[in-house]
């Protein structure tokens, strides 16, 4: 039998007693759902918040068709041969993980030095396939998009994947002598330790520690132990070709509704939430190993559903696609900061980038050095670089590429251990301001009890040699000024919130701010509503969200059955140039204001387009510049409606 492992691998197995050859390549549609998943969350966090689950497919694949395939050698032969396993694998892995490494390195080197944080641990913890644990202490959250996101997050998977490869042999050779022909015990056993897996999830998962439990091992090996427990129960080699009609029926429903169910899931489970701690990601992997189950079964249909070139054609590429596409995606969006004026095309370049790239890396790299007698090495670049050889070819191939090993080199040698980013500046400023936020909030709630007291003599009172100050820094009127220092203001929205309500809360005293980094649009219902029970949301809300991710009408609505008809909203649209949703965004709000009359849009994108002065490097929160034309903005707009 000629099977594919996880990333299109062909190995070859003789089925034990009979001399028929099978290909499930049924698997390959399997891993291509798993790919688009991760790949579009990626591309769009928000819109397919769930894409990172492709992974526990990926992960149980692998178990059930590595496990599978030591069995069948277990009974034809009575051992493993380990040795050529592992050689197999590192020649699999390593090629286009060097490639990877030495060609990002290098571009960032001449580019996007600003990447190069860390690069020297980045570099050698891949090499020996530890940098998920170095990402556990080291790295930022996987689902942190506007923090300096790394073109090397997502090989976290393959050091994980491949500690599974190394270690797993010895286990189950030590289970199959221990248990022999009884299988099914076997197979018990490891869904067990599959179960306790996910209890550590459950145990050590906490929001502010998120990255233990996505990058461990332990934590992430419940599908990988799933798909292996399956692989005892349900070898490949033994399935009956024919069953009844009945059984086929209800086989190829089941597995409709197994895609359908996971294909929901993609769009309904963020990572950034609890549930999939809390044992989602561990349903989510019983799910694809039923369907692993369904497709491997010769009987079903559901193996020749999901065969056709184009799967076939992306399941063997499916590695490089997977190893190549985070980094062409960050360096696509360093360079081409206006991706929200073309959100199509600047969806669909970058995938086109890892496609060519990841056809060429599969024709060049991963099949040629699959195959390639290392020990051949000194005498092939003896050939290459020999005058008299006919390999002039190759010779012009070595030269850009010895290049390119040497600029990685430098920059991997020379980059200081913490490059300083464009937005450190921000970072400083956000935790700056989330460490004052309790106590500017509890003077705004002791302001607001004196607000109705002091209206009346604030339109009679001259300003303060402070409030001159602040009138003259935002540009606002003396009469502006006195409304603004009256006016209760209650705001709810995330980082750019974070970044702006200092200024904010100059101009407006009584102005009480809840922000968050990362905050979603469907949290504000839940926040006003703790605001409502607190007796501290004000009759004017401002709401600054949108900029992590789209909004929709259901969306707005809800905010506005929180808030209430007799409140009235100011909703700051958004500035997020190098995301695809800011003109989604922008069109929804504009669109609320017909139909909600208490809504007021107050527009930040057009006097902001062409300002990056105003920005951080990440061009979506303000810098002290931007912050105070933000205020000045909102200010002015707020001033105004309330004045009509």
């Amino acid at each position: 039998m000629r099977r594919s492992d996880l990333h299109g691998t062909s190995i070859e197995i003789e089925r034990k007693n009979v001399g028929e050859r099978r290909y499930i390549t049924g698997f390959d549609g399997l891993r291509v759902m798993a790919l688009l998943g991760v790949i579009f969350y990626h591309l769009m966090p928000f819109t397919v918040p769930g894409g990172y689950l492709g992974v526990p497919i990926f992960f149980a694949v692998s178990g059930y068709l590595i496990t599978d395939i030591f069995i069948q050698e277990w009974d034809r032969t009575g051992k493993i041969k380990l040795g050529s396993f592992y050689i197999r694998r590192l020649r699999r892995l390593y090629p286009t993980l060097v490639m990877v490494l030495v060609t990002s390195t290098a571009y960032m080197t001449l580019f996007a030095q600003n990447l190069l944080s860390h690069i020297r641990n980045i570099i050698w913890t891949n090499l020996v396939f530890v940098y998920n644990w170095w990402l556990v202490n080291n790295g930022q959250s996987y689902f942190d998009r506007y923090n300096g996101e790394s073109p090397f997050t997502h090989l976290w998977y393959l050091s994980v994947l491949a500690q599974y490869y190394f270690i797993w042999p010895l286990i189950l050779i030590v289970l199959l002598k221990i248990f022999g022909e009884r299988r099914v015990q076997a197979s018990g056993i490891l869904f067990s330790l599959s179960i306790i897996s996910s209890m550590l999830m459950t145990i050590l998962y906490h929001p502010d520690t998120v990255n233990r439990v996505y990058y461990g091992s332990d934590t992430r090996v419940a599908p990988f132990l799933i798909g292996a427990a399956l692989a005892f129960i349900w070898p490949s080699t033994r399935l009956k070709k024919a069953l009844n009609a009945r059984t086929n029926l209800i086989a190829n429903i089941l597995g409709g509704i197994l895609i359908l169910v996971m294909g929901i899931t993609f769009f309904t489970m963020p990572g950034t939430t609890a549930t999939p701690y809390y044992g989602g990601i561990f349903i989510f992997s019983i799910l694809a190993v039923l369907m692993i189950a369904i497709i491997a079964h010769p009987s079903f249909m559901w193996n020749r559903l999901l065969t056709n070139p184009v799967f076939k054609w992306l399941g063997s590429r499916s590695y490089g696609i997977y190893m190549y596409q985070l980094p062409v995606m960050i360096f696509y969006e360093q360079k081409v900061t206006n991706i929200a004026a073309h959100p199509v095309l600047n969806t669909l370049a970058p995938l086109v980038i890892i496609l060519v790239i990841s056809e060429l890396s599969y024709r060049y790299i991963e099949i040629p050095l699959a195959k390639f007698d290392y020990r051949q090495t000194f005498a092939l670049l003896k050939k290459i670089f020999d005058l008299k050889s006919n390999l002039q070819w190759r010779r012009y191939l070595a030269i850009p590429a010895v290049l390119v090993v040497l600029i990685a080199l430098f920059g991997a040698v020379t980059s200081p251990e913490k490059v300083v980013q464009k937005t450190d500046g921000l970072q400083t400023k956000l935790a700056k301001n989330s460490k004052e936020a309790d106590k500017k909030n509890k003077e705004a709630l002791e302001k607001q009890k004196e607000t109705s007291a002091a209206k009346t003599k604030q339109k009679k009172a001259k300003l303060t040699k402070q409030e001159k100050e602040i009138a003259k820094k935002y540009q606002l009127t003396d009469q502006e000024m006195k409304f603004a220092a009256v006016t209760p203001l209650t705001g709810v929205g995330d980082s750019v919130l974070e970044d702006t309500g200092a200024d904010l809360q100059e101009i407006f005293p009584t102005a009480y701010m809840s922000s968050k980094v990362g905050r979603q649009v469907d949290e504000a219902p839940g926040i006003i509503a703790e605001l409502k029970r607190q007796k501290t949301l004000s009759d004017n809300v401002l709401i600054n969200l949108g900029a992590n991710g789209p909004i929709s009408d259901k969306d707005v609505k809800a905010v506005e059955d929180a808030v209430g008809s007799k409140r009235h909203i100011f909703w700051v649209n958004v500035h997020v140039p190098t995301k695809t949703w800011e003109g989604s965004v922008n069109k929804t709000l504009d669109k609320a204001t017909k139909q909600y009359k208490n809504l007021t849009v107050i527009d930040w994108f057009t006097p902001s387009k062409n300002q990056p002065g105003w920005f951080y490097g990440d061009y979506v929160h303000p810098n002290p510049d931007g912050s105070k034309q933000y205020a000045t903005i909102v200010a002015k707009k707020i001033i105004k409606t309330l004045n009509k």
